[in-house]
């Protein structure tokens, strides 16, 4: 199996536990100064995160949607070297009854076999007005 290969199916099993949103799991498969950054300038949700201000923000979030979690369906994949670049997009049910529906790009960066940083993009505007401006 070749390093992209492999870097894939890592990503592929860190996005399973995303989707799932079984924090053990995706706390397992990071590095221990893994980072995770977001486009935009939505307070709390923007910008360069530690792993801990990363889960803090994801269990806020996710505590929202009625099963606990924002599923990542993959749609195309680019791996070289340490990157892996995947384009994904989500549906999930808010429990006030909205439906969030956002698409994602997502720059995984390996290290020993882990994920070390993720850099994502998605609708801002859409995030903002399903998570903060709608509550």
């Amino acid at each position: 199996m070749s390093i992209e290969e492999k870097n894939k199916q890592i990503v592929a099993e860190f996005l399973e536990a995303l989707s799932a949103g079984d924090i053990e799991a995706i706390l397992s498969r990071f590095t221990d100064d893994g980072t995770w950054w977001n486009n935009g300038t939505i307070e709390g949700l923007s910008g360069p995160k530690s792993i801990s201000s990363f889960v803090e923000m994801f269990g806020a979030v996710t505590g929202l949607t009625t099963g606990g979690a924002i599923p990542m369906t993959a749609l195309a994949w680019t791996a070289e070297g340490d990157r892996v670049a995947v384009e994904t997009t989500t549906t999930t049910e808010l429990k006030d009854g909205r439906v969030y529906r956002n698409d994602y790009h997502m720059l995984f960066v390996l290290r020993d076999g882990k994920v070390h940083a993720v850099k994502e993009y998605m609708d801002t505007e859409h995030a903002r007005a399903t998570f903060v401006s709608g509550r």
